[in-house]
């Protein structure tokens, strides 16, 4: 039975994938922040020591907050990196030696549409997930010789009880939806998309990015229209045709 090593796996997206990877016949091993701090080189060894060698690495650690950048200190910017970017470096040095002497391997980071599609007063999550995409590919043209395929997954808004909390207005799912095209994504979305991306079917795909996000980046322009967001970013209100 193929070990599974998810990360984030006590709720949201990492509990989603960890319960389809069990479906599907893995032995899953989770990690989540009650367990190591995944930014820490010495608790990421200690978490990972005596698992064994793992074919798939699925890292759903991270952190979502922020604020503009002249209002970011230093360290709440290194935090939301580490958190989200230093862990699944830290995570995947400790899986890649068992997976080049099995001569093969799959690992999955999670990162996010924001990366591409921006949200107002998150610089550093959206640095984070940036180069998060970059190092998966990175890692993708290292391996890609002992068998390792590598592909990130970026979720657009999931429905999970952190970002249920942040819509507060009664307005805001409905805005949410159609910024979506009528449809949010559930963690169990992302589990699905996992559940490909690591099988088999997927031995072409390496070196990507999924984006998955029911279509929120092909109308991320069109939402500068509302005047909530053009207020958000400080332009000014959009003047009637005369």
């Amino acid at each position: 039975m193929t070990l599974a090593i998810v990360t984030g796996a006590a709720g949201g997206i990492g509990s989603a994938v960890a319960a389809r990877l069990r479906a599907d016949g893995y032995d899953v091993a989770g990690i989540d922040r009650a367990q190591a701090d995944l930014t820490d080189p010495a608790e990421v060894e200690r978490a990972f020591a005596g698992l064994g060698a793992a074919g798939v690495l699925v890292t759903c650690a991270g952190l979502t907050e922020g604020a503009p950048v002249h209002r970011t200190e230093p360290a709440d910017w290194h935090r939301v990196l580490d958190a989200n970017l230093t862990s699944a470096y830290l995570c995947a040095r400790q899986v890649l030696p068992g997976m080049m002497a099995g001569g093969e391997g799959v690992i999955v980071t999670i990162g996010s549409v924001l990366a591409h599609a921006f949200a107002p007063g998150l610089p550093a999550y959206a640095a984070a997930k940036a180069g998060l995409t970059a190092f998966t590919r990175q890692l993708a043209v290292d391996y890609a010789a002992h068998g390792i395929r590598a592909v990130s997954i970026a979720p657009g808004w999931i429905r999970t009880p952190a970002t249920q909390s942040r819509l507060t207005d009664p307005g805001d799912e409905t805005r949410q939806r159609e910024a979506h095209l009528g449809r949010l994504g559930t963690p169990e979305d992302v589990a699905a998309a996992v559940s490909y991306v690591v099988s088999p079917a997927a031995a072409l795909l390496t070196g990507a990015e999924i984006v998955l996000d029911g279509g929120a980046s092909a109308v991320q322009a069109a939402s500068l229209l509302r005047p909530a967001p053009r207020k958000a970013l400080g332009l000014p209100p959009l003047r009637e045709p005369d």
